[in-house]
């Protein structure tokens, strides 16, 4: 039985639980709420009461499970091992198939999984984007009420899709591995620099890279916010798109596509022996970029051009927590000449984003934020570098809501600036040389 199909195949998390209250201590939303329900132990005793009956399918009841951002800090700190978030996600996955699933994100999780329509509203919005948002100085604010909150400030859409304007299959000189890339929704839609900066990067290092054109969502969204057919419909399109490829690795950018395809995909298609086989074989492959340039390339950052920027790093939840990555970001970019890197006191500590979360829960969402914009403020940096993509639309909201100065950059862009600059160093010296020996011409000329 797969574990989000019935909550009963979670029972043995319920039970685990010793409710010693642990959780309260790293849990974003109890600090800010300091409400029982808002904290991992009370969820799950919320939890017990459905397996046993006792608890009524409400409305009000699912709202208490969505107040969870999914940052895993509960899971990870739990000394019972208690897998909290997961039972907190087989509860949403309970109450939507009791129809408690709210009817705004019914409707987005219909045209999520239309990647046709998906796409289509995407581009639309691109194009028309200024009738509803005003341009200022960090993003796009709303014009009128559409859902947002009207102080919000977001990015614009790009003018064309990454999938649109780079090639299936990019070459490289000298190749000698290829790799499939995944490249998420807001890397295609928004920060298309990001996906640019990981083909460049990789073909460098001799990697083709192939980026499917039929590729969608990876269904996160829907998956974690109960809506299961959803997911394993999403789950089923991507394991067949990327069975069909053979490639060393499938690159990502964002751990929560990469937990996604990694572990979530697995779990959901469990119940199916031949997709689980599919699904687990794709998730062999699955890398983050990070993870690939340092554990499988062995990428010496230390020979490329220097990068003079002060930074801090924001780890992601799902890049750290989720997909187990707190070295190889770091070993990756304190390496590269000229970088000074200054941490914060707590890293790793969500920044209350979690995709949809800071849309439905804004008010607690900012409160998580401002916590972690007063920790980067205390680094003295310039510049703010991340490994996701919905993370930075966060940090560059509250950047913008705080006044502060900082850029946000993801953790391949960086090292593309060091590609870059590594590739101007040597024409550098090449005309300092030749304006030396022109000098040098000069004054023997003078003296005969």
């Amino acid at each position: 039985m797969a574990v989000y199909d019935n909550i009963k195949g979670i029972e043995e998390e319920i039970i685990k639980c010793m409710k010693c209250g642990n959780c309260q201590a790293v849990c974003p939303v109890y600090k800010e709420t300091l409400s029982e329900s808002g904290v991992a132990r009370g969820k799950i005793q919320l939890a017990a009461k459905i397996l046993k009956g006792e608890a009524k399918y409400t409305p009000e009841l699912y709202k208490k499970f969505d107040l969870c951002l999914q940052c895993q800090a509960c899971s990870a700190n739990c000394p019972c091992g208690v897998k909290a978030h997961k039972i907190i996600m087989a509860a949403r996955a309970e109450l939507a198939r009791q129809n408690m699933l709210p009817f705004a994100k019914k409707a987005a999780f219909n045209i999520l999984k239309k990647p046709g329509l998906f796409d289509f509203g995407l581009r639309l919005g691109s194009t028309f984007q200024g009738l509803a948002f005003r341009k200022n100085a960090s993003g796009m604010s709303p014009r009128f009420p559409i859902g947002l909150e009207m102080r919000r400030v977001v990015p614009a859409l790009a003018d064309k899709p990454l999938r649109s304007e780079l090639p299936e299959v990019n070459k490289a000189p000298n190749s000698r591995k290829k790799v499939a890339f995944f490249t998420g929704c807001v890397t295609n839609y928004i920060y298309t620099s990001v996906g640019k900066a990981v083909v460049d990067v990789l073909n460098h290092n001799g990697v083709d890279v192939i980026i499917p054109k039929e590729q969608h969502c990876c269904g996160a969204p829907a998956i974690i916010n109960g809506d299961i057919e959803t997911g394993k419909a999403m789950a089923k399109s991507h394991v067949d798109i990327f069975s069909k490829y053979d490639v060393d690795a499938i690159i990502t950018v964002c751990g929560t596509c990469g937990g996604t395809f990694e572990q979530k995909y697995v779990e959901l298609l469990a119940d199916d022996p031949v997709y689980e086989a599919k699904a687990r074989a794709v998730a062999r492959k699955i890398r983050d970029i990070s993870e690939y340039l340092v554990d499988d390339l062995k990428v010496n950052f230390a020979k490329l051009g220097s990068v003079p920027i002060s930074f801090t790093y924001h780890e992601p939840c799902h890049i750290g927590r989720g997909m187990g990555l707190t070295r190889q970001p770091l070993e990756m970019l304190t390496k590269i000449p000229g970088i000074t890197y200054k941490p914060m006191k707590q890293p790793n500590r969500c920044c209350g984003g979690a995709g949809s979360f800071s849309l439905t829960n804004y008010d607690v969402s900012y409160q998580i934020l401002k916590k972690k914009m007063a920790d980067i403020q205390g680094t003295n940096t310039n510049v703010v570098v991340t490994g996701c993509g919905s993370c930075r639309m966060q940090l560059e909201d509250g950047l913008a809501q705080e006044k502060m100065p900082h850029k946000v950059m993801h953790v391949i862009e960086v090292v593309q600036m060091a590609y870059q600059n590594a590739k101007e160093k040597p024409a550098a010296t090449a005309n300092k040389e030749q304006t030396k020996a022109s000098q040098k011409s000069g004054k023997t000329k003078k003296a005969s």
